[in-house]
């Protein structure tokens, strides 16, 4: 037998085992955090949702800046939509089918004309969970074609039934995982309407299925959540690095306005973009190097100047989570 075991063994044995313990961690029962009955979520007061104009022919509405709750319906996140000659394109269809019925009321004051495309930047609940509302009204649906390994895998399936319990009522079992109509595997356009549209993939970076939108006669781009304005990003299992790189690719677009996947507006393209890439860097930089070094998670969070980030919301509830993904992550990239 080697007793003389190599460095990256050490890294991958201690990996697995912070990773059991988060899991153990999070399996286990937290009674303070049980999502309250369906019936008394029914009652919240429904977040605000109004369309807010972005360029001649374009609107958003924004979520909250908060986690996910039967209180909010799940209104965590940006959708946009553009009007043109033919019929209305949505991009994002928000966490529920309720809030896409509520998004659909907004697009009808401002005309009458049917959603024809829904475009998803990617697969996360809180954007697609409300595509089922968008299809029963004929639309058709556009995606990345990378979607469809996490469309048929188990941790879809498991998320919505958590989402079940989690979101309720306003997802439930009638609530369904809707594919696209309309897989691309590249670079696309689309003309509708008159309008051009260019579809860019960015991924793998927040999802292996990042898709952006151009809308090149009015310099209006729709980051999906490659860009989160004003607040931490969430990490989850991205692929950071080339996540920083793709921001690279967003700069390159004549962009007046941002709509972001989360958080308002921005009329200051680099200034946010590089928000978002300076924190990706940021944990990179830190993580890498405690792993680099073999130093153990705990100590090597404790021991982060998070000063530049703090003040940012949801940094109590995602930082923490968003730096351990990323030490694992360069446990992994590690030599």
């Amino acid at each position: 037998m080697n007793f003389f075991l190599s460095r990256s063994f050490f890294r991958r044995a201690r990996c697995c085992a912070l990773a059991g313990l988060v899991a153990a961690c999070f399996a286990a029962p937290v009674l303070a955090q049980v999502p309250a009955p369906p019936q008394a979520n029914a009652g919240a007061v429904a977040p605000d949702m109004v369309a807010q104009r972005v360029s001649p022919s374009a609107w958003y509405v924004e979520g909250l800046s908060a986690l996910g709750s039967g209180a909010n319906q799940n209104f965590i996140s940006n959708a946009a939509f553009v009007v043109t000659a033919t019929g209305v394109v949505v991009i994002d269809a928000l966490g529920s089918p309720a809030l896409a019925d509520r998004l659909m009321a907004e697009i009808r004051k401002v005309t009458p004309l049917p959603v024809t495309h829904v475009i998803v930047t990617h697969y996360h609940a809180d954007h697609i969970y409300g595509l089922q509302a968008f299809k029963a009204k004929g639309a058709r649906i556009v995606a990345h074609r990378a979607a469809l390994e996490y469309l048929n895998s188990d941790t879809a399936r498991l998320r919505l039934d958590v989402s079940r319990k989690d979101l309720a009522p306003w997802i439930d079992d009638k609530t369904r995982l809707v594919p696209a109509d309309e897989w691309i595997d590249g670079p696309a356009e689309l003309t509708i309407g008159g309008v051009r549209f260019m579809l860019q993939p960015v991924g793998p970076s927040h999802t292996p299925e990042d898709l952006v939108v151009y809308m090149p006669h009015e310099k209006v781009l729709f980051a999906g959540d490659l860009v989160f304005r004003s607040r931490i990003p969430f990490v989850g299992q991205a692929d950071s690095g080339h996540w920083i790189k793709s921001l690279q690719t967003l700069l390159a677009f004549d962009t007046s306005v941002i709509v972001p996947g989360h958080g308002p507006l921005s009329n200051e393209a680099r200034k946010d973009t590089e928000l978002t890439r300076d924190y990706l860097v940021y944990l990179r930089t830190s993580m890498g190097q405690a792993a680099k070094n073999m130093t153990p998670f705990e100590e090597a969070y404790q021991a982060t100047d998070w000063t530049a980030f703090e003040h940012l919301p949801l940094f109590r509830v995602a930082n923490r989570m968003n730096a351990y993904n990323t030490y694992l992550l360069m446990e992994r990239e590690a030599p």
